[in-house]
C-alpha cells in the first residue's frame, strides 16, 4: 500500500473556505484604506475601513464555528492539535478585530493613527496565517492495489 496526500474535500470544507476568504480580503481591504487615510486625511476612508472591518467580523466568526466544530469532531484523532492551533489563530483574530473595530468606532484621526493602523496590520497577518494554515492543510489516503 502507499499512501497520497491532497487535501480534504467536502461541502463543509468548501463552506468553510469560503467564509475565510472573507476576513482575508476584507482586513487586507482595512489595512489599505488606514493607509489610504494616512496618506489623504479624507474620512471616507475611515467609513470604509470600519464597514471592512464589520464585515470581516461576521465571516470570521463563522469560520470559527467551522472550525470548533471541525475540531470538536477530529479531537482525538491525529492532526486535533493541528486544529486546536488553527481555531486559536482564529479566535486571536476574532478578539484583535473586534478591538479594531472599537478602535475604528471613534472620532476621525484617533480611529486610525498609528495604534488603528497596527490592529489592522496585525488583524491583516492573522487573516493570512488562518488562511495559509487552512488552505496547506492535507490528508493522507491509503490506495490499495
Amino acid at each position: 500500500m502507499s499512501t497520497l496526500t491532497h487535501p480534504p474535500s467536502s461541502a463543509a470544507s468548501g463552506l468553510h473556505g469560503i467564509f475565510l476568504s472573507f476576513p482575508v480580503a476584507l482586513f487586507s481591504t482595512a489595512l489599505a484604506a488606514d493607509a489610504a487615510y494616512l496618506g489623504s486625511a479624507e474620512i471616507q476612508w475611515t467609513n470604509f475601513a470600519s464597514w471592512a472591518i464589520a464585515g470581516a467580523l461576521v465571516f470570521t466568526g463563522l469560520t470559527v464555528l467551522f472550525a470548533l466544530a471541525g475540531w470538536l469532531r477530529h479531537i482525538r484523532r491525529p492532526g486535533g492539535v493541528r486544529r486546536l492551533v488553527y481555531l486559536l489563530v482564529l479566535a486571536a483574530l476574532f478578539a484583535v478585530g473586534l478591538v479594531n473595530a472599537f478602535h475604528h468606532a471613534q472620532d476621525g484621526w484617533s480611529s486610525v493613527g498609528t495604534i488603528g493602523l497596527a490592529l489592522s496590520a496585525v488583524s491583516t497577518l492573522l487573516a493570512l496565517v488562518a488562511g495559509w494554515m487552512f488552505f496547506s492543510r492535507t490528508q493522507a489516503v491509503e490506495i490499495v492495489r
